[in-house]
């Protein structure tokens, strides 16, 4: 089953929701903002997705530079951070089975249909 890590006030992230349903593939839905993904799951989706912590991460958002979070951080402070403020988490989130994409663009989606 296909899970979203889902924001419905994210552009890209309604995009990949959108993007899901146009290719009629079952699927639910997180409000990872409301069900926020334990440390654990964010080291899981960070294994799904064969990527640095720092890929997961949005730096732009102002939170990270309130919370003296950097760039050079290593993964465990900043899969910390994640799990401590979720909104720091880039979004959408797209699993399927043991693998998963950042919706970034959207088509990158596909890889996991």
């Amino acid at each position: 089953m296909i899970v979203v890590w889902h924001n419905p006030r994210c552009s890209k992230s309604r995009a990949a929701v959108a993007r899901l349903e146009a290719a009629g593939v079952p699927f639910s839905v997180r409000l990872y903002l409301v069900d926020a993904p334990s440390l654990e799951e964010l080291r899981a989706a960070q294994r799904a997705l064969g990527v640095p912590a720092l890929a997961m991460v949005r730096a732009g958002e102002p939170l990270f530079a309130e919370l003296g979070l950097s760039l050079e951080m290593d993964d465990a402070a900043l899969l910390s951070a994640m799990a401590a403020h979720p909104r720091l988490i880039e979004r959408p989130v797209v699993f399927n089975g043991a693998r998963a994409v950042i919706g970034r663009p959207t088509e990158a989606i596909d890889a996991v249909l």
